[in-house]
């Protein structure tokens, strides 16, 4: 294997650091995910080291040579290396102890040898490493596995899973980013230990899933995997092989969620809410007398189920009130004219990021319709193009934006208290209907008429 890291400054940095390591009489290599990343030609970001001396050893060298180090787990051998602004972990060749809490080890054993310390890794294709002259050592076969396209655990799997549960979901995650299959004595072994997931901090299962449902191949692992994030997300379990008997489409709501998230745009924002923007249906299910099927205020439905998945999932509340927004209007009906988009811009609070994503969720709901039923594909592009056309022209949808402010209306005499709200709120929605032009002096005609026939109604009252 040639040098794949020539072109990547942080690559060069953790070749200089081994080099310094390996100077002082130590060994050294890079391991796990950015030498598999770079045997598959990926993009590598994050680079790891293993290493035959003791933190403090390694701390020791690597100081004299001017290079920071932070202290980041010691207990379990790890240092950062900061170099020329690179980070990079390195840890002690280890063997892990008993995992008695499904999660971490009960302790760590240092150990000299390298093929020890790979051994007590996850799946073969993480459990390579490589040195600028001793090349790849892959004990495991994980560059056999890379090139089948398969994910398969080191040893024996349930043990593998049995001693760190998480594994699990980041054998789905590796099936979603890469595209490959889990090997079958594998995906075995996970589902025998899927029970063990309760074991987790809710904060590493919402990372694990996050990175699931972002990657690239999505649809694949969540259709060949849903028994395993029902297990995490059990709301999602109603939609597994749930018969819509409605011609509008070909899958059930669980397939048909899998390709909508396949085609939101690869954001947690945009995914999240796909994947839960038609978990509402299985609880609003009707057939008429014709047979077909009905959802009627499934996206209403679908806010408390999501919002009790993400809170489980300690998502932060700002986080969990943009995606069940997004639910929440998934499917509602706009017309692609600058007044109605503007309007719609008020209901997501002025944010147009979140108009975004909502386009984004639309067009991924409708491309998961049956064939001939799409059309909600060049709706939501029509609306995104209105949305750009509003923004370029700086046409307001705030009451921000008007070219006056509650101070002009208490100058003008408006007295304080709701009516000042009341007015900016009105005016907006004049100028949003294109009835009356954002300019200043029409704006304070229309407040004075709008106060005058206000005080009426008060006096009259």
């Amino acid at each position: 294997m040639d040098n794949p890291f020539d072109n990547n400054e942080q690559g060069n940095q953790a070749i200089r650091v081994l080099g310094i390591l390996e100077d002082a009489g130590l060994e050294a290599w890079l391991v796990g995910g950015c030498v598999r990343d770079a045997l598959l030609g990926r993009p590598v970001h994050d680079f790891d080291i293993a290493c035959n001396a003791l933190w403090n050893e390694t701390q020791a060298v690597l100081e004299a040579s001017g290079i920071r180090t932070v202290e980041t787990g010691i207990a379990h051998g790890t240092l950062t290396a900061i170099s020329k602004g690179t980070p990079l972990e390195i840890t002690t060749y280890r063997i892990d102890g008993a995992y008695t809490d499904g999660r971490h080890p009960d302790s760590v054993q240092f150990t000299r040898s390298i093929q020890e310390d790979l051994a007590r890794r996850d799946f073969t294709i993480n459990a390579m490493a490589w040195h600028p002259t001793r090349g790849l050592l892959d004990p495991f076969n994980g560059q056999a596995d890379l090139r089948a396209r398969t994910i398969r655990a080191v040893g024996e799997p349930e043990k593998r899973f049995m001693e760190d549960a998480l594994r699990i979901l980041r054998g789905v995650r590796f099936a979603s980013q890469l595209g490959f299959a889990i090997d079958q004595q594998t995906a075995s072994g996970m589902r025998a230990q899927a029970s063990n997931l309760k074991l987790i901090a809710a904060e590493r299962i919402s990372h694990e899933l996050e990175g699931l449902i972002c990657g690239e191949y999505v649809h694949g692992a969540l259709m060949a995997y849903a028994d395993i994030i029902g297990r995490v997300i059990p709301e999602v379990t109603p939609m597994i092989g749930f018969d819509q008997k409605t011609k509008y489409h070909i899958y059930d709501v669980w397939e048909h969620t899998a390709y909508a998230v396949q085609y939101a745009t690869p954001d947690p924002l945009a995914r999240w809410a796909t994947l839960f923007h038609d978990i509402g249906k299985p609880s609003t299910f009707t057939v008429d007398e014709e047979g077909v099927g009905h959802f009627y205020g499934h996206a209403h439905e679908g806010i408390p189920l999501a919002k009790r998945a993400m809170k489980r999932l300690k998502m932060s509340p700002a986080f969990i009130e943009r995606v069940t927004t997004l639910v929440r209007y998934h499917d509602c009906p706009t017309i692609p004219e600058p007044k109605y988009v503007k309007r719609l811009l008020r209901k997501l609070n002025g944010d147009p990021e979140l108009l975004r994503a909502l386009c984004s969720v639309k067009r991924a709901d409708s491309l998961s319709h049956a064939p001939e039923y799409q059309s909600g594909v060049a709706h939501a592009q029509a609306i995104e193009d209105c949305l750009d056309l509003i923004l370029a022209q700086s046409q307001p949808f705030t009451v921000a934006a008007l070219n006056v402010s509650g101070k002009d209306l208490l100058a003008m005499g408006m007295p304080q208290g709701p009516h000042i709200g009341a007015a900016l709120n009105a005016m907006l929605e004049a100028v949003m209907d294109e009835t009356l032009p954002n300019e200043r002096d029409a704006l304070l005609r229309f407040a004075r008429e709008w106060w005058s026939k206000r005080e009426t109604e008060i006096k009259q009252a």
